[in-house]
Parts: C-alpha cells; structure tokens; sequence
C-alpha cells in the first residue's frame, strides 16, 4: 500500500468503506469504541479466507487497546439461515445441536490462533424476538410489507440513500423481485448486481423442517439480513463507531444492514464508519472445492504448520489488498515467527540478562504503558496508520539488524514497546514445543545439537559449528541456515 504520513498523536488512523478516506478512529461517546464485526455462519468448519477476516479485525482490537482506548467488540454467530438449515436437515440433526457442533469448532480455531474473546457474541437464534420487533417497526414506517404466504420484505425503494456503501449510485439500480422463473426472491444470499426487496422475514418451507419461530405473519424464520441489525442495535445502540467484514458482505449484506436499521432508527447512521478486508487467494486463484484449495485450520495442522504460523502469514498482506495465500509462503512466516522468537530472546536477554522467564515477557505485554515507543516508533507508526501490518513487520526486523549493530542503544523501554506491539499482532514469542506439531517431530537431541552449533555461529567459533552440522548429519538430519536463524529437515 501507499504510505501515509503518521498521525500527530497516538489515535489510529483507517480507511473507511463509506466515506473512502483514512479518518482517525474515536469513540463517540469519548469512553468506549464499540465496533460489530460479522462473525461465522455456523455450518462447517471456517476456512483461512474467514480467518483472515477474523484475524485482521483482532489485529484491529488489539491496536486499539494498545492506543488506550476501551474496545467493545461485538461478533455474531450465523446459526440460522438457508445454509445451516439445508446441512443441519441432511445431517438429521436439530439446528441447535448441528450448530453448536461447529461453534465449539470456530471457538477451538479462534483460540488456537490467538484471537481474543469478543466483548459479546450474540446468536441468531436467541434474538429472534429483536428480530421480529425490528421488522415490525419497518412496516409501522411504511419500509417494509408483508405477503400473503406469510414473508415480510424490505421496499428497497422506500430508502434513498440505498447504495451509500457499495456506490452502486454508479450503476443501474432496478427493483427485481422475482426471478426469471416468476418466483418471489428471498434467498438469504443472491446474485451480487441484483437489486432486490430483500426478505426480514420468510414464512416456513416444508424443507425448513421444524426450523420455525411464531411471528405476527405467521410462522418462519427471520431473513440472513435481519440478524445483525438487530443485535448490533442491542448490544451497541442505535450508532456505534465501526462495523467490519470481508469486503464480500459490502453488497448486499451491509447495504442492506444500512437501509433497514437506519430506516427503523429514523436515519440515525447505523455505524460511523466502516472497515472491510480484502479476499485471500491460495496459489494465485479463488478458494473453492472444486479446486481442493479450500484449507481449514485441522488442514494446514495436518501438514506441519502450526496455527501461530497460519496467524503470521495472514497478517504479511495488507487488509486492503488481496494476499495470495501459498504453501511456500506459509513456510517462510513459520520461518519469520521463528527468527523472531530467537530475536526476543536475545532482546530479553540484553535487558535483564538471566533473571527472567516466559511469563516475564507476557507480563510486559500487559504491562502500563507511556506510549513511548523508543527505536520501535517506526512500527508502531505503521501499525496505526491504516493497519500496516506488512511494513509493522517489516520495521521489527530492521529495528533488530540495528540491535545486532548497536545493542548498548537498547532498554527496558524498548523491550516494553516490543512487548506491547506483539501484543497487538497478536503474536506470541514462546510458542511451546507441544503446541508446534514440526517441533514434535523433531528428536530433542537434534534441537538440542542445532541449538549448540547456533550458538558456536553467533560466536564465530566455525570449527565447533562444522563438527556439530556433521553430527546432526549422521542422526539423518539436515540444517538449513538462513538469516536470523535455522530450520530441520530430515535427509
């Protein structure tokens, strides 16, 4: 991305989907930034391309507490809607069971790559009255209308300001409300460039099974749209400072957000601004099935990497851009993560010489902090300039070819402002062995003799390094030296 010049002062700078320009982030009401994120429809295991989403958005909480500010984050869970509803029923279980099946699995995914625990993570199912309230509201102020059958529907029409978000004003805007078969739209998910009334409530299919909620339009099931309104305007008032998604959900799911909380609130904006993350590609291509590029968390674990590594690779790409997610480029983050686990030590080391431990450092991380950010300065200033988590990363290793120079430049200081942009990453210096499934597989003699001749390495002592290569060898392995470190591989 392009740099932009650093903030004055300590507030993050982000660029917003609505207004299409960087603005500093503040919450309104001076106290509390409260922000609502779409979290995971809850019918299978989430794939990389959500996590980065997910990931990203934690990046941003994280940032924002680092800058002093109280973050109340908000995620949903999806556990109704045409998808869950469709597998739950093939599966021949109750929706409640099928997805808590697959919400203990997200919690399992998010914990295992660091993401922090929403403020609050409001279902679906258990806000189905809000739901019902909300869309009562739109057809008491003529937004909304209900159908014989029993559906409820948003009169697009009935909202001028529809296409704020995506600019659809550039495009032609037509009304369709049934397909080319003469039947009435209300997929929860539909074609991008149709503008459509979008269905708030639709009445029970026989193949919705039991999946049904009473309403005064008779028995159904509340629209994919419906949802987040709802509970955002609960948990977070009628305006609240950020919203953020995959830059998928732009249109139509966060224009339709927009419409028919703002029409419901009395065009009171729904959320200040808006923060969306680019897709994620494998190998050059788009995620699918078809094409076996679809990886979840258990895929990648099963190959050698671990979720800390996964986190790594999917903070290397700015948000507004697509990264190009690769196995190849996956080995290099593991390899990245583990440099800078080596270079904290070392900077750990220097400050406080033996007298510290792990929990030393994850201390720090949650330390008091001054905002003085010594030789880090340039990092941070990434960090909270649009989320700038490539040149962040970037800054890091620079700051450490500068501490191998002149470590005497170095202090508590430096190792706290360290400590506290980890913390924002969300990386975390001291992965255990047990957690490293390529670490399990590599013999504690091996680690042991390679940890030696590394350190014979940093000591110029190249005879005693040779000797212990050699050894390493004729246990069947093999070093790799790059450089700020080494890899094992077997021969």
């Amino acid at each position: 991305m392009e740099s932009e010049k650093p903030t004055p002062d300590n507030s993050i700078l982000l660029y917003d989907s609505l207004s299409r320009q960087l603005q500093p982030l503040a919450p309104s009401d001076g106290k509390t930034f409260r922000m609502y994120c779409c979290g995971p429809t809850v019918y299978g295991p989430v794939h990389i391309g959500n996590f980065r989403t997910f990931v990203l958005q934690d990046v941003l909480c994280r940032t924002l507490e680092v800058s002093g500010l109280n973050v109340h984050h908000v995620r949903n869970i999806t556990d109704v809607d045409d998808k869950t509803i469709r597998q739950s029923q093939r599966e021949k279980q109750s929706l409640k069971k099928f997805t808590q099946k697959w919400t203990e699995r997200f919690h399992r995914d998010c914990q295992d790559l660091n993401i922090l625990t929403p403020y609050a993570e409001p279902r679906a199912t258990d806000h189905i009255e809000h739901q019902i309230r909300l869309i009562q509201q739109l057809i008491d102020k003529d937004h909304a209308y209900s159908t014989p059958e029993g559906s409820v529907y948003f009169c697009v029409k009935s909202f001028s300001h529809y296409g704020r978000l995506s600019h659809l004003n550039h495009r032609e805007l037509q009304t369709q409300k049934t397909n080319s078969a003469g039947e009435r739209r209300d997929n929860d998910e539909y074609e991008r460039d149709s503008i459509a009334d979008f269905a708030l409530w639709k009445a029970c299919k026989p193949e919705d099974g039991e999946n049904y909620w009473p309403s005064p339009w008779g028995p159904g099931r509340p629209g994919w749209h419906i949802e987040c309104s709802a509970m955002a305007l609960h948990y977070l008032g009628d305006t609240f400072d950020l919203h953020g998604g995959g830059v998928d959900l732009c249109f139509p799911h966060h224009e339709n957000e927009i419409a028919q909380s703002e029409c419901a609130t009395g065009q009171q904006p729904f959320s200040r601004y808006w923060f969306h993350t680019a897709h994620l590609l494998v190998e050059g291509q788009k995620m699918s099935k078809s094409l076996g590029n679809l990886y979840t968390l258990d895929d990648l674990q099963a190959k050698g990497f671990p979720p800390a590594s996964l986190r790594y690779a999917l903070i290397t790409g700015h948000y507004r851009q697509s990264l190009n997610f690769t196995i190849s480029g996956l080995k290099a983050a593991q390899s990245a993560r583990t440099r800078l686990d080596r270079l904290t030590t070392a900077l750990m080391e220097h400050v406080y010489e033996s007298n510290w431990t792990k929990d030393t450092f994850y201390e720090l991380q949650h330390s008091p902090f001054d905002q003085n950010w010594g030789n880090f300065a340039p990092a941070w200033s990434a960090l909270k300039n649009d989320l700038n988590t490539p040149e962040c990363l970037g800054n890091l290793f620079s700051v450490f070819n500068q501490f191998k120079m002149t470590p005497e430049i170095f202090s508590e200081t430096d190792l706290l402002a360290f400590a506290r942009l980890t913390y924002a990453l969300g990386i975390d210096p001291f992965i255990e062995p047990d957690q490293d499934n390529r670490a399990k597989d590599i013999p504690a003699d091996i680690r042991q003799l390679a940890e030696e001749r590394w350190q014979a390495r940093q000591s110029k002592d190249w005879t005693l390094a040779d000797s212990l290569r050699d050894a390493i060898q004729a246990k069947g392995w093999k070093v790799i030296d790059n450089k700020d470190g080494y890899d094992l591989e077997l021969l």
